[in-house]
C-alpha cells in the first residue's frame, strides 16, 4: 500500500489527539508558531526549546517540522527585528521553510504527558491530578445504520475513541427500527432508486464521546457508513467527563529518606545537581510533581498531603515558605522536561508507522546553566 504524503496539519492533528489545545493554560501560546499548515512533511525534529542552535541542527538534517515543548513565541510581537536573537531565529526558519509547532502546558496536563512521564521515571504510583483545571464535556452521538453495516460502523466508532465509560470501552446501545428516505435526482443511493420512497430496516446506534475527540469520531463514522448522506445526531450531556489539571501527586514504590530521594531524582532525571529544602533524614512517600515552574502550587501540594514537592525554578522566599509549612521541595531545574523528546518521538512513530516520516530527537543541549 502506498503511504500517504502528510502535511503539517496532519501531524498537528495527531499531536492534539494526545494533547488537545484546550488543555493549555490561558496565558500559553500553543500550536503553530512559525510556518505553514499545509506544507508536506517527511522529517520531524523534536526538541525542548527552539534556539538558533536547534534551528541549525534542523537545517543540517533537512527537517521540515520542529515540534517543541516550549513555545518560540510567548507574547504578541510588534516587529520582527532580524538583528535580535529571536528575529534571527525566525528569519532562519522562514528562509529554510521550517515550520515550528509547540505543545506546552497542554502536553503537561495530558494523559501520558510530561508530568506522567516524570512520575513514570521516578516510580510514583497511585497518582492523581494535583490541581484540577478542566472537566471535558461529553456528547452522545446517535447514528442510523442499515442492519448489514452495524458491526462495521460500531467498530469504527469504538476504534476511533468513542464508547469509553470508566474502565470499559466499545460501549454502545442499539435499537432496531425503520428508516425512510427518497433519493432525489442526481443522487447515488446505496439502497433504493431515484424518486422512490424507500423503507429500510435500520439500527439506531448510540455511544458516548469526549469533546476533544468528537470531530475525529464523526470523520470515522462517515468513512465507515455506507450511505451517501449519513444521518446522525449529537447531544450534549451533563455527565461528568474526564478531569485534567496541573501536576500529579502519588506515592513512591517504597518509602525512602529525603536524601536518598534526591540521589534517585538526579539519577533517573539525568541532572548534575539539584536544590532541596527540609530534613534530609526524614522518611518520605507521598510525592507531588510538576514539570517546569510550579512554585505557585506549594500550598496545593501541602493540602494534598505531599511529603515532597518536585518542581523547577523555585525562588528563595517561596522555598522558605514551603519549609515553614513543613513541605520539602526538590528543585531539579526546568530542563527535566527534556523527557518529552523521547516520549514524543515514540508516540509519533507509533501513529505514523504506515507513513514514511522520519522522527529525530534534537541532540542540542538547551540547558542555559553550567553546573560548577
Amino acid at each position: 500500500m502506498k503511504s500517504k504524503v502528510l502535511n503539517n496539519s496532519d501531524i498537528f492533528r495527531i499531536m492534539e489527539n494526545w494533547a488537545p489545545k484546550s488543555l493549555a493554560y490561558e496565558w500559553d501560546n500553543v500550536g503553530l508558531q512559525i510556518g505553514s499548515y499545509h506544507k508536506p512533511v517527511k522529517k520531524i525534529l523534536v526538541t525542548l526549546d527552539v534556539t538558533e542552535s536547534v534551528v541549525d541542527e534542523a537545517v543540517e538534517n533537512d527537517v521540515h517540522l520542529i515540534i517543541a515543548h516550549h513555545p518560540l513565541l510567548f507574547k504578541p510581537m510588534k516587529q520582527v527585528n532580524i538583528e535580535t536573537a529571536q528575529g534571527k531565529i525566525i528569519q532562519k526558519l522562514i528562509n529554510n521553510g521550517i515550520t515550528v509547532y509547540a505543545a506546552h502546558t497542554n502536553l503537561d496536563a495530558a494523559d501520558g504527558g510530561v508530568n506522567d512521564m516524570l512520575c513514570d521515571l521516578l516510580g510514583i504510583d497511585q497518582r492523581e491530578i494535583l490541581l484540577e483545571t478542566s472537566n471535558e464535556k461529553l456528547y452522545k452521538i446517535a447514528v442510523y445504520v442499515p442492519e448489514s453495516h452495524v458491526k462495521d460502523v460500531s467498530v469504527s466508532l469504538s476504534d476511533s475513541g468513542a464508547g469509553h465509560i470508566g474502565n470499559y470501552s466499545h460501549c454502545t446501545f442499539q435499537s432496531k427500527g425503520q428508516g425512510t428516505f427518497k433519493p432525489l435526482e442526481g443522487t447515488n443511493p446505496f439502497i433504493g432508486a431515484e424518486n422512490e420512497i424507500e423503507i429500510v430496516n435500520e439500527v439506531k446506534l448510540e455511544t458516548i464521546v469526549q469533546q476533544s475527540n468528537l470531530q475525529n469520531v464523526i470523520n470515522h463514522l462517515i468513512d465507515a457508513h455506507p450511505y451517501e448522506e449519513v444521518a446522525y445526531d449529537i447531544y450534549p450531556l451533563e455527565n461528568e467527563g474526564k478531569q485534567y489539571g496541573i501536576g500529579r501527586i502519588g506515592t513512591l514504590n517504597k518509602p525512602m529518606d529525603l536524601k536518598s530521594l534526591c540521589v534517585h531524582v538526579k539519577e533517573v532525571l539525568d541532572v548534575p545537581a539539584l536544590r532541596v529544602t527540609g530534613n534530609l533524614n526524614k522518611k518520605v512517600k507521598s510525592i507531588a510533581v510538576l514539570g517546569g515552574s510550579g512554585e505557585k502550587y506549594i500550598h496545593t501540594a501541602n493540602r494534598k498531603g505531599a511529603d515532597v514537592y518536585i518542581t523547577g525554578d523555585m525562588s528563595f522566599h517561596i522555598a522558605q515558605e514551603a519549609e515553614q509549612i513543613g513541605l520539602s521541595v526538590i528543585d531539579p531545574g526546568h530542563y527535566i522536561e527534556k523527557v518529552m523528546k523521547k516520549a514524543t518521538k515514540e508516540y509519533l512513530e507509533q501513529k505514523l508507522k504506515q507513513n514514511k516520516v522520519e522522527i529525530l530527537i534534537s541532540t542540542t543541549n538547551t540547558e542555559p546553566f553550567t553546573f560548577m
